[in-house]
Protein backbone atom coordinates (compact mmCIF):
# COMPACT_ATOMS: atom_id res chain seq x y z
CA UNK A 1 0.00 0.00 0.00
CA UNK A 2 3.08 2.36 0.43
CA UNK A 3 2.13 5.92 2.37
CA UNK A 4 -1.31 5.64 0.25
CA UNK A 5 -3.46 6.59 3.43
CA UNK A 6 -6.83 4.76 3.93
CA UNK A 7 -9.16 7.73 2.29
CA UNK A 8 -7.17 7.86 -1.04
CA UNK A 9 -7.51 4.19 -1.27
CA UNK A 10 -11.41 4.36 -0.31
CA UNK A 11 -11.61 6.91 -3.18
CA UNK A 12 -9.35 4.48 -5.56
CA UNK A 13 -11.75 1.89 -4.27
CA UNK A 14 -15.15 3.71 -4.68
CA UNK A 15 -14.24 5.02 -7.79
CA UNK A 16 -13.08 2.16 -10.60
CA UNK A 17 -11.91 3.01 -13.38
CA UNK A 18 -13.13 2.38 -17.09
CA UNK A 19 -12.30 0.49 -19.22
CA UNK A 20 -11.86 1.13 -22.84
CA UNK A 21 -12.88 -1.26 -25.27
CA UNK A 22 -10.94 0.75 -28.14
CA UNK A 23 -9.10 4.35 -29.02
CA UNK A 24 -12.62 5.56 -30.39
CA UNK A 25 -13.91 4.97 -27.47
CA UNK A 26 -11.60 6.59 -25.29
CA UNK A 27 -11.44 9.59 -27.53
CA UNK A 28 -15.03 10.02 -27.40
CA UNK A 29 -14.98 9.99 -23.44
CA UNK A 30 -12.56 12.86 -23.49
CA UNK A 31 -14.70 15.01 -25.73
CA UNK A 32 -12.79 14.38 -29.05
CA UNK A 33 -9.29 16.13 -27.59
CA UNK A 34 -6.09 15.98 -29.68
CA UNK A 35 -4.46 13.08 -29.95
CA UNK A 36 -0.91 14.33 -28.92
CA UNK A 37 -2.56 15.64 -25.66
CA UNK A 38 -3.74 12.13 -24.31
CA UNK A 39 -0.58 10.71 -22.25
CA UNK A 40 0.11 6.93 -23.25
CA UNK A 41 2.31 6.56 -19.73
CA UNK A 42 0.77 5.33 -17.95
CA UNK A 43 -1.81 3.48 -19.83
CA UNK A 44 -5.47 5.32 -20.13
CA UNK A 45 -7.87 4.65 -17.38
CA UNK A 46 -4.67 3.67 -14.75
CA UNK A 47 -3.60 7.10 -13.93
CA UNK A 48 -3.74 8.57 -10.54
CA UNK A 49 -3.52 11.86 -8.78
CA UNK A 50 -0.11 10.97 -7.84
CA UNK A 51 1.34 10.91 -11.79
CA UNK A 52 -0.26 13.91 -11.98
CA UNK A 53 1.25 15.86 -9.11
CA UNK A 54 4.61 13.69 -10.29
CA UNK A 55 4.68 15.46 -14.16
CA UNK A 56 4.28 18.97 -12.77
CA UNK A 57 7.07 18.07 -9.81
CA UNK A 58 9.59 16.52 -12.29
CA UNK A 59 8.31 17.81 -16.29
CA UNK A 60 6.76 21.38 -15.32
CA UNK A 61 3.70 20.58 -17.06
CA UNK A 62 0.13 20.18 -16.04
CA UNK A 63 -2.58 17.38 -16.46
CA UNK A 64 -5.90 16.61 -16.12
CA UNK A 65 -7.16 13.72 -14.90
CA UNK A 66 -10.38 11.99 -16.76
CA UNK A 67 -11.48 8.99 -15.58
CA UNK A 68 -7.48 7.16 -15.23
CA UNK A 69 -6.57 9.05 -18.11
CA UNK A 70 -3.85 11.98 -17.90
CA UNK A 71 -4.84 15.16 -20.98
CA UNK A 72 -2.24 17.29 -21.08
CA UNK A 73 -3.33 20.87 -20.40
CA UNK A 74 -2.21 23.58 -22.91
CA UNK A 75 -2.59 27.24 -23.29
CA UNK A 76 -0.67 29.82 -25.67
CA UNK A 77 1.09 33.11 -24.98
CA UNK A 78 -1.71 35.19 -26.00
CA UNK A 79 -4.34 32.87 -23.89
CA UNK A 80 -2.21 33.21 -21.07
CA UNK A 81 -2.31 37.01 -21.20
CA UNK A 82 -6.10 36.59 -21.08
CA UNK A 83 -6.49 35.04 -18.14
CA UNK A 84 -3.75 36.93 -16.41
CA UNK A 85 -6.20 40.09 -16.95
CA UNK A 86 -9.13 38.67 -15.75
CA UNK A 87 -7.59 37.24 -13.22
CA UNK A 88 -5.97 40.38 -11.79
CA UNK A 89 -9.32 41.79 -11.98
CA UNK A 90 -11.03 38.92 -9.94
CA UNK A 91 -8.10 39.01 -7.58
CA UNK A 92 -8.45 43.17 -6.70
CA UNK A 93 -12.36 42.25 -6.24
CA UNK A 94 -12.23 39.32 -4.02
CA UNK A 95 -9.33 40.86 -1.72
CA UNK A 96 -10.93 44.07 -0.90
CA UNK A 97 -14.26 42.32 -0.06
CA UNK A 98 -12.21 39.62 1.98
CA UNK A 99 -14.36 36.81 -0.07
CA UNK A 100 -11.97 34.21 -0.68
CA UNK A 101 -9.41 32.76 -3.08
CA UNK A 102 -8.56 33.30 -6.53
CA UNK A 103 -6.53 30.48 -8.58
CA UNK A 104 -4.65 30.62 -12.06
CA UNK A 105 -3.68 28.12 -14.83
CA UNK A 106 -1.35 26.23 -12.18
CA UNK A 107 -4.26 25.63 -9.88
CA UNK A 108 -4.82 21.87 -9.52
CA UNK A 109 -8.02 20.90 -7.98
CA UNK A 110 -9.07 17.29 -6.94
CA UNK A 111 -13.12 16.94 -8.23
CA UNK A 112 -15.18 14.23 -7.00
CA UNK A 113 -15.11 10.68 -8.72
CA UNK A 114 -11.24 11.48 -8.07
CA UNK A 115 -10.98 13.48 -10.85
CA UNK A 116 -8.44 16.68 -11.72
CA UNK A 117 -9.27 19.66 -13.35
CA UNK A 118 -7.04 22.66 -13.82
CA UNK A 119 -9.43 25.54 -14.86
CA UNK A 120 -7.54 29.08 -16.27
CA UNK A 121 -8.79 30.91 -13.10
CA UNK A 122 -11.21 29.69 -10.22
CA UNK A 123 -12.35 31.48 -7.36
CA UNK A 124 -13.54 29.86 -4.24
CA UNK A 125 -15.38 31.79 -1.38
CA UNK A 126 -13.86 31.23 1.99
CA UNK A 127 -17.12 28.66 3.01
CA UNK A 128 -15.46 26.18 0.80
CA UNK A 129 -12.41 26.09 2.81
CA UNK A 130 -12.30 24.32 6.37
CA UNK A 131 -11.80 26.29 9.29
CA UNK A 132 -10.57 28.65 6.34
CA UNK A 133 -7.68 27.42 5.81
CA UNK A 134 -5.94 27.25 2.17
CA UNK A 135 -4.70 23.61 2.66
CA UNK A 136 -1.47 22.84 1.42
CA UNK A 137 -1.98 19.70 -0.82
CA UNK A 138 -0.62 20.37 -4.60
CA UNK A 139 -4.13 18.90 -5.79
CA UNK A 140 -7.03 20.15 -2.97
CA UNK A 141 -10.37 18.68 -2.87
CA UNK A 142 -12.61 22.14 -3.05
CA UNK A 143 -14.89 22.75 -5.78
CA UNK A 144 -14.82 26.81 -6.93
CA UNK A 145 -18.01 28.41 -7.12
CA UNK A 146 -16.15 30.05 -10.83
CA UNK A 147 -14.59 27.96 -13.30
CA UNK A 148 -13.09 29.97 -16.03
CA UNK A 149 -11.83 28.58 -18.81
CA UNK A 150 -9.82 30.78 -22.00
CA UNK A 151 -10.25 28.77 -25.22
CA UNK A 152 -7.76 28.05 -27.42
CA UNK A 153 -6.91 26.10 -30.55
CA UNK A 154 -6.51 22.61 -29.25
CA UNK A 155 -10.02 22.94 -27.08
CA UNK A 156 -12.78 21.03 -29.11
CA UNK A 157 -16.29 21.46 -28.79
CA UNK A 158 -16.79 18.21 -27.38
CA UNK A 159 -14.13 18.21 -24.48
CA UNK A 160 -15.82 22.04 -23.18
CA UNK A 161 -18.92 20.71 -23.11
CA UNK A 162 -17.81 17.38 -21.05
CA UNK A 163 -15.52 19.82 -18.96
CA UNK A 164 -18.68 22.06 -18.27
CA UNK A 165 -21.31 19.23 -17.70
CA UNK A 166 -18.18 18.14 -14.78
CA UNK A 167 -17.97 21.85 -13.62
CA UNK A 168 -21.94 21.91 -12.35
CA UNK A 169 -22.23 18.17 -11.39
CA UNK A 170 -19.18 18.95 -9.10
CA UNK A 171 -21.34 21.98 -7.75
CA UNK A 172 -19.07 24.95 -9.32
CA UNK A 173 -21.83 27.72 -9.18
CA UNK A 174 -20.67 30.04 -12.15
CA UNK A 175 -18.43 29.41 -15.28
CA UNK A 176 -16.69 31.76 -17.77
CA UNK A 177 -15.87 30.48 -21.16
CA UNK A 178 -13.66 33.12 -23.15
CA UNK A 179 -13.43 33.05 -26.50
CA UNK A 180 -10.23 35.37 -27.76
CA UNK A 181 -11.03 34.83 -31.12
CA UNK A 182 -14.98 36.11 -31.45
CA UNK A 183 -13.64 37.97 -28.33
CA UNK A 184 -16.86 37.15 -26.07
CA UNK A 185 -17.43 35.77 -22.59
CA UNK A 186 -20.05 33.33 -22.38
CA UNK A 187 -21.47 32.66 -19.21
CA UNK A 188 -23.15 29.75 -17.92
CA UNK A 189 -25.09 29.56 -14.24
CA UNK A 190 -26.21 25.68 -15.30
CA UNK A 191 -25.12 23.68 -18.10
CA UNK A 192 -28.39 24.35 -19.79
CA UNK A 193 -28.45 27.97 -19.21
CA UNK A 194 -26.16 30.82 -20.88
CA UNK A 195 -25.69 33.85 -22.50
CA UNK A 196 -23.08 36.03 -24.47
CA UNK A 197 -21.16 38.68 -23.43
CA UNK A 198 -19.98 40.56 -26.29
CA UNK A 199 -17.25 43.02 -26.81
CA UNK A 200 -19.15 46.20 -25.65
CA UNK A 201 -20.89 44.47 -22.71
CA UNK A 202 -19.80 44.16 -19.08
CA UNK A 203 -19.03 40.93 -17.51
CA UNK A 204 -20.39 40.50 -14.18
CA UNK A 205 -20.21 38.20 -11.12
CA UNK A 206 -23.50 37.59 -10.70
CA UNK A 207 -24.93 35.55 -7.23
CA UNK A 208 -21.50 34.46 -7.30
CA UNK A 209 -19.22 37.66 -7.35
CA UNK A 210 -22.32 40.13 -6.25
CA UNK A 211 -21.09 43.72 -7.31
CA UNK A 212 -18.09 42.71 -9.42
CA UNK A 213 -17.94 44.27 -12.98
CA UNK A 214 -15.67 44.46 -15.47
CA UNK A 215 -16.28 45.91 -19.45
CA UNK A 216 -15.03 42.85 -21.75
CA UNK A 217 -13.27 45.09 -24.14
CA UNK A 218 -10.90 45.55 -20.63
CA UNK A 219 -10.13 41.57 -20.76
CA UNK A 220 -8.77 41.70 -24.49
CA UNK A 221 -7.11 45.68 -23.68
CA UNK A 222 -3.69 44.53 -25.52
CA UNK A 223 -1.71 47.59 -25.76
CA UNK A 224 1.46 48.33 -27.53
CA UNK A 225 5.40 49.38 -26.61
CA UNK A 226 5.69 53.06 -27.64
CA UNK A 227 7.53 53.49 -31.26
CA UNK A 228 5.70 50.65 -32.83
CA UNK A 229 3.47 49.58 -35.52
CA UNK A 230 1.90 46.54 -36.30
CA UNK A 231 3.93 44.93 -33.50
CA UNK A 232 7.29 45.56 -34.61
CA UNK A 233 9.42 49.22 -33.78
CA UNK A 234 9.17 51.59 -36.17
CA UNK A 235 11.93 53.46 -37.70
CA UNK A 236 13.50 56.60 -36.18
Amino acid sequence: MGSQSLQELLVTVATPIPKFRNLAELIDRLGGVPLDRIRMNPPPGTATVEDVVEIEAHEDRFCELVDGVLVEKTMGYFESEIAVLLAAALVQFVRKHDLGVVTGEGGMILFPRNQVLIPDIAFAGWNRFPDGEIPDDPVPEIVPDLAVEVLSASNSTGEMSRKLREYFEAGVRLVWYVDPVAKVVTVYTSQSRSKVVPLDGTLDGGKVLPGFALPVREIFAFRKPRGTKNGRKGKR
